[in-house]
């Protein structure tokens, strides 16, 4: 039950790119809140659950959230889906909150041959496509992504056949290409190398990607390969935490949700030194995430904070299954204040 929570948290299909009007908003979920509450900040939204969202009106609505006190930048996430409807997430960036800087857009000409290209938009069509069909399994055994879906799972066989031929290529295209489509589909193919060490650094890079789908194609792959890495220490594969802590500061849900996947599979093993820095740096952090009505991205951040707080992992799961979420999370406080 555990891992099928995981899975849907890793994959739910982000589509705020959608022209027109949406799906209805079957929850409206915040993050970034300090010393701004929630009240406030849904009375500026001005949407409620079982509204339909205007893309169209996005820009204004984040405005109206800027114009609040304290509040830097805002950030609508439209999602999907649960139930059927969307899932619309609210950043709030307020001043002092730490920043993150990325890189610049490279500029090179380089691109991936039309090959590749032409697979990896297969790929999305077939992978919407078993979404839809109720068939979106995974198999993250080998370190990297294989859908139970044979349409989509045909293309990704093909992805490990274009990362052992065309390494060097990829790995220029993500480092050096001008086309944030491209760096993106590179990083999802490159993760598909049967050497799991030697594409790490290369998905680590496209974490400070400015183009968000890109940086969510190496989390996304990162976290797959930490998983993998935690059940075959012999791989001597190391992923590291500090991109990933950092990055749970981020204003992109993207970000954050992706973060916290792989961040759950890093501390499998409850490495001190890690739990010590997510303790001191992000504990408000993943309380506010573990407290999302979507259970699917609840449920990393939520484990993360039962560690935090030393507590089972049978434990963690009891007070998950029960829907003891509250209590678990106020335990965990009152220990970080105890310290």
């Amino acid at each position: 039950m555990m891992k099928t929570l995981l899975l849907i948290c890793l994959f739910l299909l982000p589509f705020g790119s959608i022209n027109g009007q949406s799906p209805s908003i079957g929850i409206i979920d915040f993050y970034g809140l300090r010393s701004l509450s929630q009240q406030e900040a849904r009375q500026a939204l001005q949407i409620k659950e079982g509204d339909s969202f205007l893309t169209s009106r996005k820009e204004e609505t984040q405005r109206r959230l800027e114009a609040l006190p304290n509040v830097q930048q805002a950030r609508l996430n439209l999602v999907c889906c649960e139930a059927g409807k969307a899932i619309l997430y609210v950043g709030i960036k307020e001043k002092g909150a730490p920043s993150l800087q990325f890189r610049s857009a490279p500029k090179g000409t380089i691109r991936l041959p039309r090959v590749i290209v032409q697979a990896g938009q297969a790929f999305d069509e077939a992978f919407t496509e078993g979404v839809e069909k109720g068939d979106a399994g995974e198999d993250d055994s080998q370190g990297h992504a294989l859908d139970s879906y044979p349409k989509a799972r045909a293309i990704q066989e093909r992805f490990i056949t274009f990362a052992a031929q065309d390494l060097k290529l990829l790995r220029a295209v993500l480092h050096k290409s001008a086309d944030a489509e491209h760096r993106a589909l590179a990083a999802e193919v490159i993760a598909y190398a049967e050497n799991k060490r030697d594409v790490v650094a290369d998905l680590v890079y496209g974490m400070r990607d400015p183009d968000s789908a890109v940086r969510n194609n190496s989390m996304r792959a990162l976290g797959i390969i930490a998983g993998f890495a935690q059940q075959f220490p012999k791989q001597r594969i190391r992923v590291p935490d500090e991109p990933f802590i950092e990055m749970l500061d981020s204003i992109v849900w993207t970000d954050r949700n992706k973060s916290a996947g792989a961040l759950y599979h890093i501390t499998e093993r409850r490495n001190p030194a890690i739990l010590s820095k997510l303790r001191e740096r992000a504990l408000p952090t993943l309380i506010e995430m573990s407290r999302w009505k979507s259970p699917g991205h609840a449920i990393p951040p939520f484990f993360l904070v039962g560690r935090l707080g030393s507590i089972s992992e049978d434990e963690i799961w009891k007070a998950w299954a029960s829907g003891h979420r509250e209590t678990l999370i106020e335990t965990v406080l009152k220990m970080a204040k105890s310290k």
